[in-house]
């Protein structure tokens, strides 16, 4: 959502916290809220915050850049319709590889995350109890398949603007690879 988590769940937050996100993906923060918390920080307040790359021009630019594309119509209605048709390709490459039972795939908007487990993921505790050997054998027949994935079942992959509809294609098809590799790990 062009607001964020807080916009599409309907919260409005004390604080929030963007990454690279404003950047355009380049290395820059943002930190706002309430008056009263933002009047903490210098040079009203008394903590000072700040940061090497803040207001960096290039990181500014790249932000506004982004902006500028997720303004468009529709932008976020293909954003949907992409992760969803590669979450609906993993689910079915898992369960071609019979791990019904053994891999969950999170996902909300452009974000998801295979997880190896037989129940859902929803906490710390959750993710640390998953099958990391498994992951690690999807990640690496991935990687060979030529799909950079997130090194770590505790990261999220994103689906962005430029994905096409064959990006997505390969990407299933590696994963049914993959699947395969992992089921060894998994039995």
């Amino acid at each position: 959502a062009y607001g964020g988590a807080q916009e599409l769940f309907g919260i409005e937050a004390d604080l929030t916290t963007l990454g690279k996100v404003i950047g355009g993906g380049l290395p820059i923060g943002a930190i706002g809220g309430r008056s009263e918390l933002m009047n903490n920080l210098a040079p009203a307040g008394k903590v000072y915050q700040a940061g090497t790359l803040a207001g960096n021009p290039i990181a500014m630019a790249a932000g506004i850049a982004v902006l500028n594309v997720l303004r468009e119509d529709g932008v976020y209605e293909k954003l949907q319709k992409v992760s969803d048709s590669l979450v609906a390709g993993l689910a079915d490459a898992a369960e071609r590889a019979k791990l019904t039972e053994s891999v969950t795939i999170n996902h909300i908007s452009s974000l998801l995350c295979c997880f190896f487990s037989a129940g859902p993921v929803r906490n710390y505790d959750d993710a640390t109890a998953c099958n990391t050997e498994a992951f690690a054998a999807y990640f690496h027949k991935m990687l060979d398949e030529g799909i950079y994935l997130p090194p770590s079942q505790f990261e999220t992959m994103f689906v962005s603007t430029t994905h096409t509809p064959s990006d997505i294609e390969r990407t299933i098809e590696a994963g049914t690879k993959a699947f395969v590799i992992a089921a060894q790990s998994v039995q």
